[in-house]
This record gives structure tokens, C-alpha cells and sequence, in this order.
């Protein structure tokens, strides 16, 4: 029975990884260089045109010494909100009253039967039906209101 003898540095996971470490590096130190662009202010020698009505205030803002927003500057929770447990409780609320809705008006709860029963009523509660139109009276309607009509006054020529 022959042996086989092979290199142990040929199957470790190393060769495979050093590869992805060096590109992996390459990205990081190509983004660090990205953002160091961005953390210098744009607007700090950004030319203003004389001309402009607010010329003056651009500069007068740009130039004001301000001191910078503290975390001791954010409001203090208000006490006139209603407690998270109350939102939860009213979103249950609002859930059953969608589900008894939804069972209230599923497919089985109601059905089309004695649909001329239905109509009979509705017939004798609207009364008296109307007369249909003659032909006659259309073309008449139609007639008169051609007649009242005036046309437009022609386009004045430029």
C-alpha cells in the first residue's frame, strides 16, 4: 500500500484568506480617504456674489461665532402624553374591533335570497313611476335649445 506524502501549507486556509485580507484592507483605507473629504466644511470658503440681495446676511451668518448644540439642549420628555402601555392597549382595541367587523361582514353572514321581495318594496317606496319621454320631446328640447343659442363672436384678426 502506497503512501501519499503532501505539503500541509497546501491545504491551509491561509493562502485562501490573505487575498481577501489585502483587498479587504485596500477598500477600507480607499474609504477612510472618501470620508476625509467630507469631514472638512464645504461652505467654509465658498464664494458669495456681491450682487445678491442677501449678500450681506450670508456673510454676517457664516461669520457668527455660535456655540455648538449640547445634549443638555434636548427638551425634557413631556408629561402630557399618554403612557406606551395605553397605545398598546388601544391598538388591541382597534385589532377586535376589525376582527368583529370582519366576522360581521364575512362571505357566509349574508346571502342574496328573495331579491324580488326586495325590489317590490323598493318600488312602493319610491311611488309613482315617471312617464318615459316621447321620442318627440328629445328632438324638440333639442331644436329650441339650438335656437336660443348664439354663436361666438368670430376671431379678432391680429
Amino acid at each position: 500500500m502506497a503512501e501519499m506524502y503532501a505539503f500541509a501549507r497546501l491545504f491551509s486556509i491561509r493562502r485562501q484568506i490573505r487575498p481577501a485580507l489585502g483587498l479587504m484592507a485596500g477598500a477600507g483605507a480607499g474609504a477612510c480617504a472618501l470620508l476625509n473629504g467630507c469631514v472638512s466644511n464645504p461652505f467654509a470658503n465658498a464664494k458669495v456674489d456681491a450682487a445678491s440681495p442677501v449678500a450681506a446676511e450670508v456673510a454676517r451668518a457664516a461669520n457668527t461665532s455660535r456655540p455648538y448644540p449640547t445634549f443638555a439642549g434636548i427638551p425634557p420628555i413631556p408629561k402630557d402624553v399618554r403612557p406606551v402601555r395605553q397605545y398598546g392597549q388601544q391598538v388591541k382595541t382597534i385589532a377586535q374591533a376589525r376582527a368583529d367587523l370582519e366576522a360581521k361582514t364575512a362571505p357566509e353572514t349574508w346571502s342574496l335570497g328573495d331579491t324580488e321581495a326586495f325590489a317590490a318594496q323598493a318600488r312602493r317606496q319610491a311611488g309613482q313611476e315617471a312617464a318615459p319621454a316621447a321620442d318627440g320631446d328629445t328632438a324638440a328640447f333639442a331644436a329650441r335649445q339650438r335656437k336660443r343659442a348664439t354663436p361666438p363672436p368670430p376671431p379678432k384678426s391680429q
